[in-house]
């Protein structure tokens, strides 16, 4: 699993359905099976970052958004189950962004 909020995943699905596009179109897209497909859009499996450009175009999202939400997971999944230190670390290294 990528993380236990699965921002992207959830909002991969949300558009998809939106547009009325099956799993399978967006699994031939990015030249992966329906059930590999279907991991990422569960969140048992993390999208490739190289995957968010092709699923933005398909889906008529804004990559950066994508991106920050894929990325939002992958933070998360490192972070989460540090509780006593872990929003911590997330204030040091929003410091170090800013410098």
């Amino acid at each position: 699993m990528c993380s236990k909020t699965m921002l992207f995943p959830a909002k991969i699905r949300q558009l998809r359905e939106e547009k009325e596009l099956y799993q399978k179109q967006l699994a031939d897209a990015l030249s992966i099976d329906r059930p590999m497909y279907c991991r990422i859009e569960k969140g048992e499996r993390c999208a490739k970052k190289e995957q968010i450009p092709i699923i933005a175009e398909l889906l008529q999202a804004d990559p950066e958004e994508l991106l920050a939400l894929w990325l939002a997971d992958k933070v998360t999944a490192v972070v989460e189950d540090e509780h006593k230190v872990g929003d911590k670390a997330l204030d040091i290294a929003k410091q170090n962004f800013k410098s």
